[in-house]
């Protein structure tokens, strides 16, 4: 995986399911995080690819993504020592 500079900061970016936006799986909403989109043009979009596509491909699609992608790793925060 390449790293993503940002003027001076780097960062390594990576596809997990969302843990906020999720409705089913997350992966919607993960797909939006990673692209930095609102979910809700992928769920959109999602479901007019299903209607396109006689449904089943499309529900195969996303149990596959389901089942691949990662769930994001808890955020865990640090005491500061003040």
């Amino acid at each position: 995986m390449r790293p993503i500079s940002y003027g001076m900061k780097t960062y390594n970016k990576k596809l997990y399911k969302s843990r906020e936006n999720r409705i089913i799986f997350g992966v919607m909403g993960g797909l939006g995080e990673y692209f930095n989109i609102d979910p809700v043009l992928f769920r959109v979009v999602y479901v007019g690819f299903m209607v396109f596509t006689v449904v089943l491909p499309g529900i195969i699609a996303y149990i596959l993504m389901a089942i691949v992608m990662p769930n994001r790793p808890p955020i865990i925060y640090e005491k500061s020592h003040t």
